[in-house]
């Protein structure tokens, strides 16, 4: 469906985890021109947004409102009647407890389009997550999602207890203010002893769930510290979250992770410990710029006429950036005209997306890993090789090369810059003390993160015992050093998805 200018777009963007958006709103999150959001819509959500899209917060917490409802309404109008196409974006689905129809009628009224687009609410999400199924053949053939969200000032409530006793379950919204009266009123209808579950930011890394009886519920939630948002499920179904919950059993669920790559590299770690239950901030410490006043393009055109017997790409940037010089020229993978060396998986991964199967993988990068790879498959003397990398690379390796008598052509295939955006929330979970680990995945990663810092705040930083740094391998450690970064661990095979698995070890020698 395409996109209209003039027109609002009311969408739920489920209850937190990115991957239950429905393929409209990620549709509608890069294509709209404004986006107004609400507090509950997670980072990782606003970060698949459009980076030209106009966006504005009027999120609501208790009492708390950065905007005022009628003012958002007001906005809503402006912004479609000026032409944009609006997404308004809220937490779960935009008419379960949202003032999404408020919101829709008044955008009516006032003669602007509307489209509606539901999203996975956290009545059903959130239970499933904790291992609860809201209904059951044996135990529960009705459900009931009901506001818990009632003034504990008014006299009476608007609620029919007894009516509600008899569902089978019944899940409560914005309740954990009320939570001693929901249970007190449940309890004058029904057993003391029916199972209760209180979901906390529930299908999100922050992930908790306190279990007890209607009798219990409320010393649980209070002992855990359980806060909102959280949703309550009263009902025998909660007996079955021993068996079922899958989520909280994540290796790295909860655990507060920074990843320093390059804002366009960072999604394979972020991704890998997303899916492990770690919640992922995001510090690129560079960007990856096109270089300037290289030779790559003549190399490229070299490389098609037979001019070299190897090519060693040292990264997914190197891959990129060749073919793309090499597309420059009307060329393509046939034009590859040597064997390929593919530092790490993942380049070895980039080249077979561009068509090309590297002949040779060394098992670590490092120099002499390198070399004595490339010497079980030819000699060294008398071959030509196009190194194809950053402009900070080492110069062990083409060193080492030459002084086997290899002619080596070290070309510059793209710069690494410092990068100075997109760091405000790591830098403040970093400053509060609550960050678990910090990931290095190059030396440049490892000197921008202590630079952008400075020596007092990393100091500072790293005197919590909780706070570990993690190296993808000893050149990167050497550059931690260097940089005054303290190391906790480092990688044994010097890659991403080594790098994903120490981090699970680290974590679990903790438990």
């Amino acid at each position: 469906m395409r996109i209209k200018a003039g027109t609002v777009y009311l969408a739920g963007s489920g209850p937190g985890d990115p991957g239950l958006l429905t393929v409209r709103v990620l549709e509608l999150l890069r294509g709209c021109g404004c986006l107004v959001y609400d507090a509950l819509v997670s980072p990782e959500i606003m970060a698949l947004a459009s980076t030209t899209a106009e966006k504005i917060y009027v999120g609501k917490r208790g009492s708390q409102h950065a905007v005022e409802q009628p003012d958002i309404n007001s906005m809503l109008v402006e912004k479609a009647k000026a032409g944009k196409s609006v997404l308004r974006l809220k937490g779960g689905d935009p008419y379960l407890f949202g003032r999404g129809a408020e919101e829709a009628l008044h955008l009516i009224d006032c003669g602007v389009p509307v489209e509606v687009i539901p999203g996975v609410t956290a009545g059903i999400a959130a239970p499933a997550y904790a291992g609860i199924p809201v209904t059951h053949r044996e135990h529960a053939s009705a459900v009931a999602f009901v506001t818990g969200h009632e003034d504990p000032a008014k006299p009476q409530s608007m609620l029919d207890w007894a009516a509600l006793a008899k569902i089978g379950t019944l899940c409560f919204y914005m309740g954990i203010k009320n939570l001693g009266r929901i249970c007190t009123e449940l309890s004058k209808h029904q057993s003391s002893k029916t199972p209760v579950a209180v979901i906390e930011w529930g299908t999100t890394p922050r992930q908790r769930t306190a279990t007890g009886t209607l009798e219990t519920i409320e010393r649980v939630v209070r002992e855990m510290g359980i806060q909102a948002p959280a949703l309550t499920i009263v009902g025998e179904v909660v007996q079955y979250r021993d068996k079922l919950n899958f989520f909280e059993r994540a290796p790295l669920l909860g655990k507060r992770i920074v990843v320093t790559r390059a804002r366009m590299q960072a999604s394979e770690l972020a991704l890998g410990l997303r899916d492990l239950g770690a919640m992922v901030y995001e510090f690129p410490t560079i960007r990856i710029a096109p270089p300037e006043g290289s030779n790559l393009d003549r190399a490229a055109l070299q490389l098609s006429s037979g001019a070299f017997d190897w090519v060693v790409l040292t990264s997914v940037n190197g891959v990129d950036a060749l073919f793309d010089a090499l597309s420059r020229q009307n060329l393509d993978a046939r034009a590859v005209r040597a064997k390929v060396a593919a530092i790490g998986s993942a380049t070895s991964q980039r080249l077979l997306e561009r068509g090309v199967r590297a002949d040779l993988i060394p098992p670590e990068f490092i120099a002499e890993s390198v070399v004595a790879s490339l010497k079980t498959k030819s000699e060294i003397a008398g071959k030509r090789f196009l190194l194809a990398r950053a402009d900070i690379a080492r110069s062990d390796l083409p060193a080492a090369l030459s002084k086997l008598g290899g002619t080596v052509s070290d070309v510059v295939a793209y710069q690494t810059v410092l990068e100075t955006e997109g760091q405000e929330d790591a830098l403040a979970a970093l400053e509060k003390g609550e960050i678990d680990a910090v990931t290095f995945t190059s030396a440049s990663t490892a000197r921008n993160f202590a630079k952008i810092l400075g020596p007092d705040r990393l100091k500072s930083m790293f005197l919590s015992p909780r706070l570990r740094g993690l190296s993808i391998g000893p050149i990167t450690t050497a550059a931690m050093k260097d940089a005054g970064v303290p190391l906790y661990a480092e990688a044994p095979v010097h890659d991403i998805p080594a790098l994903i698995e120490l981090t699970q070890v680290v974590f679990k020698a903790d438990s």
